[in-house]
C-alpha cells in the first residue's frame, strides 16, 4: 500500500483480481515496528465488524475468518469478481413483477364446482364451494392438515383477469407451481410435463399464454427440482399412477426408470426410509447428479426445453441453495439456449446471495454462471425493518448498500424486490398488525383494527413507493395492492376478494395503479443510477439519475426526467427536514401542461429547496 497522491491520510493498492469468477475477501494488517530492531512487536488487524454495515472497519487482535466452516468473525471486506461477459436481459432490468398463487386468484367464468371435485379422487382433499370461505387449517380427521384444500382458481381465470393485471403496469407474472400435484401449493410435483387439471390443464395454459402475449406481459414458472411429491408419477408411493414408481421398485424389487432418482434405505427391522426435503415424507429428495434425472430435466426434450418452447420466459428455482452449482449452471445453459439468451433464471435465496454458504462451500449464485438474479428477501428485511422501526433509515441504507456493493449491477438491477410472498406474512400485517400469536387457530381469528389498518395502509404506500423507485424489480404479491391481510401460510394464501374489496382497499388499488403508471412513464426509475442523499433515524432520501446526456446506468439513452428524488419519513409523530439543490445547470426548465399531467406525484426542482416531510409521508421531486 502506498499513500495516494491527492489525499493525505489515505492509501491505495493495485491488485490483480482472480482470473476466474469468485469472491475476494480482504482485511488489513498493521505492524508496530520496534524502532531499534525493526521487528514487529505487535500486529493489529483492520476488519469488518459483524454488526456494522456502514463500511467502516475496526481494529482487532485477530485476523478475519472466511472459511466455510468458521464462524466468520471477525468479518472481512468483500469484492465480488464476476464474469465480465455476465449480462441479464434488458427487458428484465427494472421489470414490474406480479406474483400469483394460482388456486387463490380467480376461478374463471366457466368454473364448475362439480367438475373440480371430479378431477381428483384423493380422499384427503377439501373443496371450497364458496370463494369467500377462509382457508382450511385442520384438514380431514384421518389425515390432519396437509394443505389439500382447494378453491378452484385456474389459469383460465388468470387469463380473464389479464386486463386487470395490465392495469397494474405489470411486465412479468411469476406463477407459483402449476404442474400436477397433490397439494394446493403444488411444491410436491406429480408430473413435470402436465399442467394440473384443476388449473385447467393444457387448455388453461394455452389460454394464459395467448392472453399474456396479447397484453405484452411475460410469465415465468416455478421450478421445483430438489424434490418431487411422494404421490407422483416418479415416486408413486400410493400407487395412484399407472406404471412403476421408485417407491414400488424399491419395495417390490420391480423395475422403474425413476429408481435412481431417489435414495432409499432399510433398517435391521425392515423399516423403509428415504431422503426427503427437511424430513417431510411427502417430499422425497431427488439426486440432481443422477444422469437420467438430469437428462429428464435438462435434455433437448426435457422439462425446461418443453416449457420454454411453450412460452415461458424462464424459471424461478425453488430452494436454489439446495441445488448443486453444476446443476444450476446447466439449467441456465438450457434456458438461455431455448430463448436466444432472453430467458431468465431467478433463485430462491433468502440471504446475501453473493457470499451464501451451503453444503460446505461458497455458492456460485451471482458470478455470471448460474442465476440472472434472486428473490429480494434481503430487501424486504431492510425495508420493513425501516418502516416498523427495527432499523433506523441509516441502518436500513447500510444493509441495502452492502447488497448493492456485493451484487453485480446486471443482477442487482433485476433483484425481485418483494415485501410479501407465499412464504412470509402479508406486508400490511407485518407493518401494523398484532403480533403473531404463533397458533393457527388464533391467527385465523385475528383481524386488524380500523386504526391498525389505517396505519398499515399508510405504511404500505410508503413501501410501494420505495419498491417502485429503488433499484431492482418491484414484486407485488397478489392482493397486496388492495390491502389483503394474513400471517404465514396458509393465511397469506387466501382468495383474492374480487367482489368484496373494501373502500380503503379500492383507494389503495387506485393509488397503486397511479403510481405504477408514473413509474412506467419514467425510465430513470428502472435503470437510472442510484445514490443515497441523506438518512437519519426516520428520514430516507435517495435519487435516481440519468447522465447529462440522458444515459442510464448501462449507457442507454432514455426519455423523461434526468433526476428523480424520493424522500420518506417513517415517523408516526414528527416531521423531517432536508435541503435539496439542483443537480443540472438547466434544472429550471419548466414542463408543458401535457407533461405536468404525467407527474401528479411530483414537484419540480427549480432551485434550492428546504423540504419538510410529514409523518408517514413520502415526497417526490424531479429535474427535467
Amino acid at each position: 500500500m502506498v499513500p495516494t497522491s491527492h489525499d493525505t491520510g489515505r492509501y491505495e493498492v493495485e491488485l490483480t483480481m482472480p482470473g476466474e469468477p469468485g469472491i475476494l475477501f480482504y482485511w488489513f494488517s498493521f505492524y508496530d515496528i520496534h524502532p531499534q530492531t525493526g521487528s514487529a512487536q505487535e500486529i493489529f488487524y483492520y476488519v469488518k465488524p459483524g454488526s456494522d454495515r456502514s463500511g467502516k472497519g475496526r481494529l482487532s487482535r485477530s485476523p478475519s475468518r472466511v472459511g466455510v466452516s468458521e464462524e466468520r468473525f471477525p468479518g472481512a471486506f468483500q469484492i465480488t469478481v464476476y464474469d465480465k461477459d455476465f449480462k441479464t436481459p434488458d427487458w428484465f432490468k427494472g421489470a414490474m413483477i406480479y406474483q400469483i398463487f394460482p388456486d387463490r386468484f380467480f376461478r374463471g367464468e366457466s368454473f364448475d364446482y362439480d367438475d373440480m371435485k371430479s378431477r381428483y379422487s384423493s380422499g384427503e382433499r377439501i373443496y371450497h364451494e364458496n370463494w369467500t370461505e377462509d382457508v382450511d387449517i385442520d384438514g380431514k380427521p384421518e389425515t390432519g392438515y396437509v394443505a389439500c384444500d382447494f378453491f378452484g382458481g385456474t389459469l383460465h381465470g388468470i387469463a380473464e383477469k389479464m386486463d386487470y393485471i395490465q392495469s397494474l403496469n405489470v411486465d412479468l407474472i411469476y406463477l407459483n407451481p402449476i404442474f400436477e400435484a397433490r397439494s394446493n401449493h403444488r411444491y410436491d410435483t406429480a408430473d413435470y410435463l402436465s399442467v394440473d387439471p384443476i388449473l385447467g390443464g393444457q387448455t388453461g395454459y394455452d389460454a394464459l399464454r395467448k392472453a399474456s402475449e396479447a397484453a405484452g406481459i411475460r410469465f415465468i414458472l416455478d421450478g421445483v427440482f430438489s424434490h418431487t411429491g411422494a404421490d407422483s408419477v416418479y415416486f408413486n408411493k400410493y400407487g395412484r399412477y399407472t406404471g412403476v414408481g421408485a417407491y414400488q421398485a424399491y419395495v417390490k424389487g420391480e423395475y422403474s426408470p425413476y429408481r435412481s432418482w431417489y435414495n432409499f434405505s432399510r433398517d435391521a427391522h425392515g423399516t423403509i426410509s428415504y431422503d426427503s426435503w427437511w424430513g417431510f415424507p411427502e417430499l422425497p429428495n431427488v439426486n440432481e447428479n443422477d444422469l437420467f434425472y438430469k437428462g429428464f430435466i435438462l435434455g433437448d426434450s426435457g422439462v425446461l426445453a418443453h416449457w420454454m418452447k411453450s412460452g415461458s420466459a424462464g424459471f424461478r428455482l425453488d430452494v436454489s441453495d439446495e441445488l448443486p452449482d453444476g446443476f444450476i449452471r446447466e439449467i441456465r445453459k438450457r434456458i438461455k439456449q431455448e430463448s436466444d439468451g432472453e430467458g431468465i433464471v431467478v433463485g430462491e435465496v433468502w440471504e446475501d446471495a453473493s457470499n451464501k454458504i451451503s453444503y460446505g462451500s461458497y455458492r456460485d449464485f451471482l458470478l455470471g454462471n448460474s442465476h440472472d438474479s434472486v428473490m429480494g428477501y434481503t430487501f424486504r428485511d431492510a425495508l420493513i425493518g425501516y418502516l416498523v422501526g427495527t432499523y433506523s433509515a441509516s441502518e436500513a441504507n447500510n444493509l441495502l448498500e452492502t447488497y448493492r456493493e456485493n451484487y453485480p449491477p446486471e443482477a442487482h438491477y433485476c433483484i425481485m424486490n418483494l415485501i410479501s410472498s407465499h412464504d412470509v406474512p402479508r406486508a400490511i400485517t407485518c407493518l401494523a398488525g398484532p403480533s403473531d400469536p404463533g397458533d393457527r387457530h388464533k391467527q385465523k381469528q385475528i383481524q386488524m383494527t380500523p386504526d391498525q389498518r389505517k396505519c398499515g395502509l399508510a405504511l404500505m404506500r410508503l413501501a410501494y413507493v420505495f419498491q417502485l423507485t429503488y433499484v431492482g424489480n418491484p414484486s407485488i404479491y397478489y392482493g397486496d395492492e388492495v390491502g389483503m391481510e394474513g400471517y404465514r401460510d396458509p393465511f397469506n394464501r387466501r382468495t383474492y376478494p374480487w367482489d368484496h374489496i373494501s373502500q380503503d382497499g379500492q383507494e389503495q388499488l387506485s393509488f397503486f395503479k397511479s403510481f405504477s403508471t408514473f413509474r412506467k412513464a419514467n425510465p430513470v426509475l428502472k435503470t437510472g443510477s442510484y445514490k443515497t442523499l441523506t438518512t437519519t433515524d426516520q428520514l430516507f432520501v435517495f435519487e435516481r439519475t440519468l447522465s447529462e446526456d440522458r444515459k442510464d446506468f448501462f449507457g442507454r439513452e432514455q426519455d423523461g426526467p434526468r433526476r428523480i428524488v424520493v424522500a420518506f419519513n417513517s415517523s408516526t409523530s414528527e416531521a423531517c427536514h432536508f435541503d435539496l439543490e439542483c443537480a443540472y445547470s438547466d434544472g429550471a426548465e419548466t414542463l408543458s401542461r401535457d407533461q405536468k399531467a404525467i407527474y401528479p406525484f411530483c414537484e419540480q426542482i427549480k432551485g434550492p429547496l428546504r423540504i419538510s416531510v410529514n409523518p408517514l409521508e413520502y415526497r417526490v421531486y424531479f429535474e427535467v
